[in-house]
């Protein structure tokens, strides 16, 4: 008898498997607070990643153009002429030099979008996020000096602004 009792509360232990609906609230629950945590840490460290990025790409911008001035005696006016040949075949030369990838020199990279304008003594390269306080919190301006500075806003930077130590 006391084996077949305690058999009986086995098959029905076994036939009461799985979670309630209370238990899967629950979890579903905890997993909600975490990411409510989780995702805006998340997001400012892209963002703060691609802040990084289009501070390297204002570096590669001034590197290119120190090149290109070296090359052709004077700097370049636009991105353009430091991007690759769009032709296919097409040699480089003044009016694309090859000297940073396609996609900068159509102005846009790291979640900002570029601009490069002459000035009476050299140049200015100006960055902006795409969508400021999300893809960026800050804009940025650099010149032939090589000295990036930021504006911590939707502002542009410019020559005044705060140097980047």
């Amino acid at each position: 008898m006391l084996n077949r009792m305690s058999c009986r509360g086995c098959t029905r232990r076994t036939r009461e498997r799985g979670f309630s609906l209370i238990e899967l609230l629950i979890v579903i629950a905890i997993i909600l607070v975490i990411l409510t945590i989780a995702l805006p840490q998340m997001n400012k460290s892209k963002m703060h990643a691609q802040e990084m990025g289009a501070i390297a790409e204002l570096g590669t911008i001034n590197k290119a153009e120190i090149q290109y001035q070296s090359q052709f005696g004077q700097y370049a006016t636009s991105l353009a002429q430091l991007g690759p040949p769009t032709a296919a075949g097409a040699a480089e030369g003044p009016q694309s030099a090859g000297l940073i990838p396609a996609n900068l020199a159509n102005g846009s990279s790291s979640g900002y979008n570029f601009s490069l304008t002459q000035t009476p003594t050299g140049y200015a390269i100006s960055a902006v996020p795409k969508v400021f306080n999300s893809t960026g919190r800050r804009t940025f301006y650099s010149d032939q000096t090589g000295i990036v500075r930021e504006n911590w806003g939707a502002d542009a930077a410019t020559a005044q602004s705060p140097e980047i130590k």
